[in-house]
């Protein structure tokens, strides 16, 4: 078994409610009955902590990687359709990505959370079977989207703009993404049973393989290379749902594996109403901030929609880099989740403490150094995409305005990892609800009250993800007081 043996390292620590050193006899078994803690949970609870963050968050380098050439590349193939593809995948694109977040970081982040605390209360058997739970929340999740997306989907793009053959494009890559949600859900969710015990390598490797085979398969499917059809838009959503539904299916069988720190079972597991609600309870107001961050692009590229396409093209490019940035912060935001959670299960709030702002730190610095270099040189990320003039120009100036205030959208990103890993994130989603509210009323009214055109509407935006940035660290500052003081009543 991997990791499964170890001196158990929970020591208290001066100023926190930490639980007490284990004596251990001559048997080698705590005195306390409690089983060894895990050499990997080990290093979670006592390795210093800025290079632990590190070395965990580097795997997830090569996941930023893979999921930003998605991104991209995928932009890159459908713009050779030509811009009424392009728009319409546009269009879509925000509401494929809510179901990718909500695996990766909103549900997904709770069973990171839930698995990390159960691991550092060492109690394993408790990790193991939310881990049977979580695989029966990917397929319930599945469904729910699915079957509301599908339908909805007309109404949706248009409302947001999408009228002739850019609805159309829309609807075709739409509706193979969404009948495929089972297999970004499966993908990330598994991921993250596997992130809650502070592996990072396996489901980051497992991702960035399924994407590569994306690279590959996309294209083929979408101009018709080879022995395959040119299925046009409907491609990309083929290659998505078809290589993100083999990397589930390694996934699968890693947790079913003697290597897994965690064990996957599907016979002889009772489905427990706890369990769920212990992730639910996390996943919920994490799906709603997903759900907020998404609708955001959605709402602000409506609302650009309506002052003529180029202006829509040109804000949904320039934002597309936000859509980058998500992953770089998942990259820190996954490692942060862990150590929070185990930590947290551990009692030791003052390292909890010291997790949460080294980790807002790095993400606030490494999301600020990608805004600014774009925001000096907006026109090296536009080109990518179009050469038009106009939409060029357009996302140009966003990036000028937006990209400085990265940093504090990166440390708000970070910051709500750190509650997802106390297991409290009810005032970091209001937070993004209140950025959600600042943007948008603040665009509608740069536009219509004010007057004052594209760059009002930009500046709206900027305010907005700087106000998110310090509201959800007020939230953070909230959640360790109070948590802090309710578990150790608890005692």
């Amino acid at each position: 078994m991997e990791d499964r043996i170890g001196p158990d390292p929970l020591a208290a620590i001066p100023g926190a409610s930490a639980r007490p050193a284990s004596v251990r006899p001559a048997s080698g078994r705590p005195a306390s009955g409690r089983p060894p803690v895990a050499s990997r949970t080990k290093r979670l609870l006592e390795a210093p902590i800025l290079p632990t963050l590190l070395r965990l968050s580097a795997p997830n380098v090569l996941n930023l990687l893979a999921i930003v050439g998605m991104i991209t590349f995928d932009a890159i193939f459908v713009g050779r359709l030509g811009a009424a593809a392009l728009a319409g995948v546009s269009l879509a694109f925000p509401w494929v990505m809510l179901v990718q977040h909500t695996g990766a970081s909103g549900m997904g982040g709770a069973v990171s959370s839930a698995i990390a605390r159960a691991l550092g209360a060492g109690n394993r058997a408790r990790a193991d079977a939310l881990a049977s739970h979580a695989f029966a929340l990917a397929v319930v999740l599945a469904a729910i989207f699915s079957g509301l997306m599908i339908p909805a989907a007309p109404l949706v793009f248009q409302w947001m703009g999408g009228r002739g053959e850019v609805l159309d494009a829309a609807l075709a890559y739409a509706n193979v993404a969404f009948a495929g949600a089972i297999s970004i859900l499966m993908l990330n969710l598994l991921g993250n049973v596997v992130r809650g015990t502070g592996n990072m390598g396996v489901p980051s490797a497992v991702i960035v393989g399924a994407v590569l085979a994306h690279l590959i398969l996309s294209p083929a499917l979408i101009f018709g290379w080879g022995p395959f059809p040119a299925l046009g838009p409907a491609g990309a959503g083929w290659g998505l749902a078809l290589t993100f539904g083999a990397g589930g299916i390694v996934l699968i069988a890693y947790l079913r594996s003697s290597r897994s720190l965690v064990t996957l079972a599907f016979r002889g597991v009772r489905l427990q109403p706890a369990l769920f609600k212990e992730i639910l309870r996390v996943g919920v107001p994490g799906m709603i901030n997903v759900a907020i961050t998404n609708l955001a692009v959605v709402v602000l590229t409506g609302i650009a929609g309506h002052l003529g396409r180029e202006m829509a093209i040109g804000y949904a490019m320039g934002a597309r880099l936000e859509y980058i940035l998500n992953p770089l912060a998942f990259g820190f935001g996954a490692a942060i989740v862990a150590m929070v959670g185990t930590n947290w299960g551990a009692k030791q709030f003052e390292r909890v403490r010291r997790i949460a702002w080294t980790g807002g730190a790095a993400v606030a610095l490494a999301c600020g150094a990608v805004g600014m270099f774009f925001a000096l040189f907006p026109r090296l990320w536009m080109g990518l995409f179009t050469e038009d003039a106009e939409i060029v120009r357009i996302g140009a100036s966003y990036l000028r305005i937006v990209g400085p205030i990265y940093v504090l959208y990166g440390l708000g990103m970070a910051l709500y990892s750190a509650t997802q890993g106390l297991g409290r994130v009810l005032f970091a989603v209001l937070a993004n609800g209140a950025r959600l509210l600042a943007c948008a009323g603040g665009a509608l009214a740069a536009l219509y009250w004010l007057d004052a055109g594209a760059s009002g509407f930009f500046i709206a935006v900027a305010a907005g993800l700087a106000a998110y940035g310090a509201l959800t660290a007020a939230a953070l500052v909230y959640e360790l007081k109070s948590g802090a003081r309710q578990r150790c009543a608890l005692q």
